[in-house]
């Protein structure tokens, strides 16, 4: 007869659970390995889309700089000029009304996440030195044009 809890009750006292039982933890472990094996493939892929909006945040950085320049551009009454704007205690080259290739940078608050490189009137910009056709170019504003920001290399292929 099991040991009783006291004479009023009548209830049996269990034993205490000392641990797990092997079949509790071949469940936890088959759990984890079945996990492991679907998301670690996701993980590797996630390289990637990262590199790539990082590079969209930068054609953004790059659109919103060229289009506000500008429109300070036009405030100063310099739409078509040469000369500089202030943008936040900032002096920020202009080049027919719009950024120049130097005051792009300084405008999209100085890209120092992004390699970048200047070749005469265009400025390119890449992620890293490893990833050099993930690529945005950015040329300076032709008379009369607005500046050309090219961000088509900006594919799966290029930014892997």
């Amino acid at each position: 007869m099991p040991k009783l809890k006291n004479d009023s009750t009548r209830r049996p006292i269990r034993p205490l659970q000392a641990g797990f039982t092997m079949i509790e933890l071949i469940m936890v472990i088959v759990i984890l390995g079945i996990l492991a094996a679907v998301a670690l493939p996701r993980f590797y892929d996630l390289q990637t889309d990262a590199r790539m909006a990082k590079m969209q945040a930068a054609v953004g950085a790059i659109k919103s700089a060229s289009a506000i320049a500008h429109s300070g551009a036009l405030v100063s009454n310099q739409a078509g000029a040469t000369g500089t704007i202030k943008m936040e205690t900032l002096d920020v080259g202009l080049v027919n009304g719009y950024p120049s290739v130097s005051g792009i940078v300084i405008a999209a608050g100085g890209l120092t996440d992004y390699v970048t490189s200047t070749t005469g009137t265009t400025l390119t910009v890449t992620p890293d030195p490893s990833h050099a056709t993930c690529v945005i170019t950015y040329t300076e504003a032709a008379a009369g044009a607005a500046p050309a920001i090219v961000s088509t290399a900006l594919t799966t292929a290029n930014c892997d």
